[in-house]
């Protein structure tokens, strides 16, 4: 337990963001799912349409500090080689 006021509201405010954190990662996770199931179902189309929707998802969170800027640039990366290669 906190032991001063100050240590409380850092606390809380901890855990808000932990909370908050966890919803935008978990709908980050979302989209780029999305993007590899219509990839696997061979529907370039769609894939690059939901690529665009899931790639600004993982911007923001890079810009944010949720997840490393490289990881976002590396997961890009490789979903938009897998669309290029449904050709």
């Amino acid at each position: 337990m906190a032991n001063s006021a100050q240590a409380a509201k850092r606390a809380k405010q901890a855990e808000v963001r932990r909370l908050r954190n966890a919803s935008q990662r978990s709908d980050m996770r979302t989209a780029v799912k999305k993007v590899l199931a219509a990839i696997n179902s061979g529907d370039k189309a769609q894939a690059t349409a939901l690529f665009v929707a899931a790639q600004s998802k993982l911007d923001k969170m890079a810009r944010k500090g949720i997840i490393e800027k490289n990881k976002a640039a590396r997961s890009k990366s490789r979903i938009n080689a897998r669309i290029k290669a449904l050709a």
